[in-house]
């Protein structure tokens, strides 16, 4: 069957094994599984042909970006072919008059953002890894800024998205609002691969800020610096980025990177705006944060200095391995109305631990969302089992306190355990029904989402 494809791809058909083990990689602990193939495409119409030709013939297929996410979502589980959607890179049209943007999945959000440095506008959207824009759509992504721009359901307008048997379909518009029919696309964000492979995106755009600030505050606990939090949600104060990192993740980044910071937990933020407002917004801040037990409070406009705290920021995945070398990380995330994130970061850190877990915190919580960062050796069978029953705990937490068991990673492989504590038989039972009505095969990302 793969000489069969080879003729209709030709050197866009890799099954070299070093390309194999390249795409059976994860960032997380799952172990290798390896694609029988790794297909490149070049167009729509590529993916199209591939799709129905797997389609015809039952072999699974599993669309890949940039390979970052943590749930193994990209893991080719059944075998069968990588779709690496990378090289789909061009950015199609901005229409800047319109705020938006159109763009293949391969597009990454890094890369969208130099395109638009001197238009100014930006794509906000910012998970930290430079992920490609198909990936998060996708995943649903969200991250740092989430609070003030919202996540990429917010963000996605239309899709172009190739089906299960190869049919292509357009879901959306341009336009900023519809009442015309199902709403197609925003059942493909967050569908992680399992209905369709997206092949074009129209996303919104926004103004870049005339003003932007960064500030630093440390706490005496947790709770203090929740509460800093809770208090400046309730307030309606305009956050761009509000950042928390416990004790412990303090510590990850002063052996990665020497940040030289007390080791204890810190919010870090961001606030956008004009001149006047940013700095009115930092000082009410201040105050709130001073209210709480807050200290060493300082706060920069300039352009190198932001970029140096958000840059340690997003390097907590590689920062958290330093405070175990060689061990592997878990991350697992959970989102909980705000009136219950003190409860549930609280109750995160007693329970790691009680069982003796390296963890580490730290969580977008302006939208109540957390992540907690575990360090385990694979060969333990104890570790992981202990790792497992924390990662139960916490899914089960943030259910019984009206959330969600992810806010941001997704399900993959990592969580599709905890898929019907958290939606009930019925709602599954509709989930079900769509995947079979639209990939009755399931060759789309087998093995993922839905248990």
């Amino acid at each position: 069957m793969l000489d069969d494809l080879k003729t209709l791809l030709g050197d866009r058909l890799l099954t070299s094994d070093a390309v194999r083990r390249q795409h059976a990689e994860n960032e997380a602990w799952f172990p290798e599984m390896l694609p029988d193939a790794v297909v490149r495409p070049r167009s729509t119409q590529e993916v199209s042909e591939l799709l129905a030709y797997c389609h015809a013939h039952m072999i699974p297929v599993v669309a890949q970006g940039a390979r970052s996410s943590l749930e193994g979502h990209h893991l080719a589980k059944k075998g069968g072919i990588a779709l690496d959607l990378s090289g789909m890179d061009k950015i199609i049209k901005v229409h800047a008059e319109d705020l938006d943007v159109v763009v293949q999945p391969g597009v990454t959000r890094e890369a969208l953002n130099a395109h638009l440095r001197d238009s100014g506008l930006m794509f906000p959207v910012d998970p930290g890894a430079n992920a490609t824009l198909g990936g998060m759509a996708a995943t649903r992504a969200s991250g740092t800024t989430a609070v003030r721009y919202g996540t990429m359901r917010d963000m996605v307008l239309g899709l172009e998205v190739v089906q299960p048997d190869g049919t292509i379909l357009r879901t959306g518009t341009r336009a900023r609002k519809s009442s015309a029919g199902y709403d197609l696309t925003h059942l493909y964000v967050g569908s992680e691969g399992t209905l369709g492979i997206i092949t074009e995106l129209t996303l919104k755009l926004f103004g870049q800020p005339e003003a932007q600030s960064a500030a630093v505050c440390r706490f005496p606990s947790i709770n203090a610096a929740v509460e800093t939090v809770i208090t400046t949600i309730q307030m309606g104060l305009p956050m761009a980025r509000i950042e928390l990192v416990d004790d412990m993740m303090v510590r990850g980044f002063n052996l990665h990177s020497n940040a030289g910071l007390p080791e204890e937990p810190h919010l870090f933020v961001e606030f956008h705006g004009s001149p006047t407002s940013v700095e009115e917004t930092a000082e009410t801040f201040g105050e709130i944060a001073a209210d709480n037990g807050g200290s060493d409070f300082k706060w920069s406009t300039l352009a190198e200095e932001r970029s140096a705290l958000w840059k340690m920021r997003h390097g907590a995945h590689f920062a958290l391995r330093s405070l175990r070398p060689g061990a592997k990380s878990i991350s697992t995330d959970v989102c909980v109305p705000i009136s219950a994130l003190a409860q549930a970061v609280e109750t995160a850190k007693i329970e790691s631990v009680k069982r003796g877990l390296v963890c580490a915190i730290v969580g977008h919580v302006g939208d109540g969302n957390f992540h907690c960062g575990l360090l385990i050796n694979p060969d333990d069978p104890t570790e992981i089992k202990t790792a497992k029953d924390f990662t139960t705990m916490l899914a089960d937490l943030a259910i019984e306190l009206g959330g969600t068991i992810s806010g941001e990673h997704g399900i993959g492989m990592g969580k599709i355990s905890h898929m019907r504590a958290m939606h009930g038989d019925a709602a599954l039972s509709v989930m079900r029904a769509i995947k079979t009505a639209l990939d009755p095969h399931d060759i789309l990302n087998p093995g993922k989402l839905l248990p």
